[in-house]
């Protein structure tokens, strides 16, 4: 085989785990925190929405998806999630609203710290966050404009290179 021929058939495999990786790498998009794999550390994702406040989730009542552990505090609130994930799950990952408005990465949040815009939960590190970013609608923009720049610094790190998300 000749160099080029080798060449283009490295590259077409090194293509072709990239292209077969992605959903692994979106699946490391969800904050998990630290340590561990169970989402917005344990607190049940429909009770945002349902309850109109932050409720632990329990292990008993868990689903696994997107590469993490989502706990809730009911099987009903289970099941709306497991039928409308995208509805439920906070935006950014679960990482903090706040923080992807500057373009930076926090991955520290405060479950209690949300809050619900347009029909989606929002997660930050603390209150105060949580509150400027609701009164602030310049943070919202944003956050939306800077999200593709966080998440393709999420999958850098992940995969120790400077590797561009696909659009």
């Amino acid at each position: 085989m000749s160099y080029h021929r080798y060449a283009c058939a490295a590259g077409l495999a090194t293509a072709a785990c990239l292209a077969l990786s992605t959903p692994t790498l979106a699946e490391d998009l969800v904050n998990t925190g630290y340590f561990g794999d169970v989402a917005i550390k344990g607190y049940d994702p429909v009770a945002y929405f349902t309850e109109s406040k932050a409720l632990e989730g329990s292990p008993q009542f868990s689903y696994r998806w997107l590469g993490a552990n989502w706990q809730f505090a009911s099987a009903e609130n289970r099941e709306l999630f497991i039928r409308e994930p995208t509805r439920y799950a906070p935006q950014y990952g679960g990482y903090c609203a706040d923080g992807v408005s500057f373009g930076t990465v926090t991955t520290n949040i405060d479950p209690k710290a949300w809050r619900i815009i347009e029909g989606k939960l929002f997660l930050s590190y603390d209150p105060g966050a949580a509150e400027g970013f609701e009164k602030n609608p310049n943070k919202l923009v944003d956050s939306r404009k800077h999200w593709s720049e966080v998440e393709n610094t999420l999958v850098s790190e992940k995969l120790g290179t400077t590797w561009q998300k696909a659009r």
